[in-house]
């Protein structure tokens, strides 16, 4: 696993307040939101959202295809960030 997808679901469990739920056992893989894995809804998306924003100086735009397709599961959310912090660099 990444560093920054550690530090992802580290920033999932804390912005959202997962007590139940520790970092290492979010799967990279787990679909985040809907019926099955995480089950986290669109609030939390935008809780998230404004993390990252705050967290990496990325700013995200409108629930557009890829932004949905970046918020599915850890990996995707890494790949996102990757991209975009390289873009602000």
């Amino acid at each position: 696993m990444g560093d920054l997808e550690s530090e992802l679901k580290t920033l999932i469990v804390t912005t959202l307040k997962l007590e139940d739920l520790a970092p290492e056992d979010i799967d990279s893989d787990e679909p985040l939101f809907g019926d099955s894995g995480l089950g986290l809804d669109s609030i939390d998306a935008l809780e998230i959202g404004v993390s990252i924003r705050k967290i990496y100086g990325i700013k995200i735009d409108s629930a557009s295809d890829e932004v949905k397709k970046s918020f599915a599961c850890i990996r995707n959310l890494a790949d996102f960030v990757r991209a975009h912090r390289e873009a602000v660099r």
